[in-house]
């Protein structure tokens, strides 16, 4: 059985390559269908429905309540939508899951385009938030002039057009295919395509993971550096948020890019230890769980970057008093808003912009 039937993921699709022929005896992978069929359909349904419901409130909030007034602004609303790019395509790929491709070979370029250029966008976002709280607390006074709307604009425009261009090997190669009365949507590679395989797979680690850590380190090191300088309750608040990001990007991302490589290697027969059948099996396995986990980050994305701002979750509670049925969660937020009020009230001016610039 060829893995081209067995996995959805345009990003899987990569290295869809028929194993059966690389070995003495053929690999069964009907229990890798198996897993996939049930796993992968609810997963997916879970990541869509909260991602969806997520991102929508932080785009509500920010349009209607805080109107886009600063670079934060403009970031966090860039990266709700990159989001919601990501999971308006997950539908299609649950559906495909379930059967096989029936949208046709153009909506199987755009659906396999618009899932990358999500993929791609959402993580350069999140490293521009680095960016933006890392000039925000270590140069202040510099920041006040470069942390404007128009600023965070142009930066946001070259970010979707550098996501775009790295999505573009997906419109390019991905095409419906036809085999054993299957239908397809997978990349079809022009030779040498394991070469192709390689550098979309170097892509994906470089803009994916590589640079995007080593900008996340650098800023939050110099962030906690600066914070740790003067001792306070609030600051040491800060300083465990601040790790608790690193901490949560690293484990949803890492494990994903590690497998997308192993895959690489395994299809150019680097290491003699992947060329075994027991090892197309379980890279199979771990690309479908660590990139479910890798999924389920665009979900937390709001939780982290968003309703943990004290001014966020005020917004939020505004909006959600318009609907009935979140009015009882209201009154439970304004009690505990309340004496957050009180106690925050001592704090110093400086206090207060370091822990806005933090919490957003």
């Amino acid at each position: 059985m060829s893995t081209s039937e067995l996995s959805t993921s345009p990003l899987y699709k990569q290295y869809d390559d028929d194993y059966d022929s690389d070995y003495a005896a053929p690999c069964k992978k009907d229990s890798i269908k198996t897993f996939r069929t049930h796993f992968l359909p609810v997963v997916y349904s879970l990541v869509f429905v909260f991602g969806l419901l997520g991102n929508a409130l932080v785009v509500c909030v920010l349009i209607q309540y805080k109107r886009i007034k600063t670079m934060t602004d403009v970031y966090l609303l860039n990266l709700a939508i990159s989001d919601l790019l990501f999971v308006f395509s997950l539908p299609f790929w649950i559906y495909y899951t379930l059967d096989e491709w029936v949208f046709g070979n153009f909506m199987c370029k755009v659906i396999s385009g618009i899932y990358l250029f999500g993929f791609f966008s959402g993580i350069f976002f999140i490293v521009l938030m680095s960016v933006d709280r890392y000039l925000a607390i270590v140069h202040a006074i510099f920041s006040m002039k470069a942390r404007t709307v128009t600023c965070g604009t142009i930066t946001s425009i070259c970010v979707w057009l550098v996501a775009f261009i790295a999505a573009i090997p997906e419109l390019m190669f991905n095409e419906v295919s036809y085999k054993d009365n299957h239908t397809s949507c997978k990349a079809s590679y022009p030779d040498p395509a394991q070469k192709w395989k390689l550098f979309c797979t170097l892509e994906i680690n470089i803009l994916g993971l590589v640079i995007p850590s080593a900008v996340m380190v650098f800023c939050y090191s110099m962030i906690i550096k600066n914070l740790l300088r003067g001792r306070s309750q609030k600051k040491n608040k800060a300083v465990k948020l601040i790790f608790a990001v690193m901490v949560v990007f690293f484990f949803f991302w890492t494990p994903y890019n590690v497998v997308l490589l192993l895959h690489s290697l395994q299809g150019l027969e680097i290491l003699e230890t992947l060329t075994s059948c027991r090892s197309s099996l379980v890279l199979d396995y771990s690309f479908q769980v660590s990139e479910t986990i890798a999924f389920v980050h665009c979900c937390l994305n709001p939780i982290i970057y968003v309703f943990l701002g004290e001014k966020f979750r005020k917004y939020l509670k505004l909006l959600l008093r318009k609907f009935t049925i979140f009015e009882f969660l209201c009154k439970a937020c304004t009690g505990q808003s309340g004496d957050r009020r009180d106690s925050s009230s001592s704090c110093s001016q400086s206090t207060r912009e370091i822990q806005q610039s933090l919490s957003l």
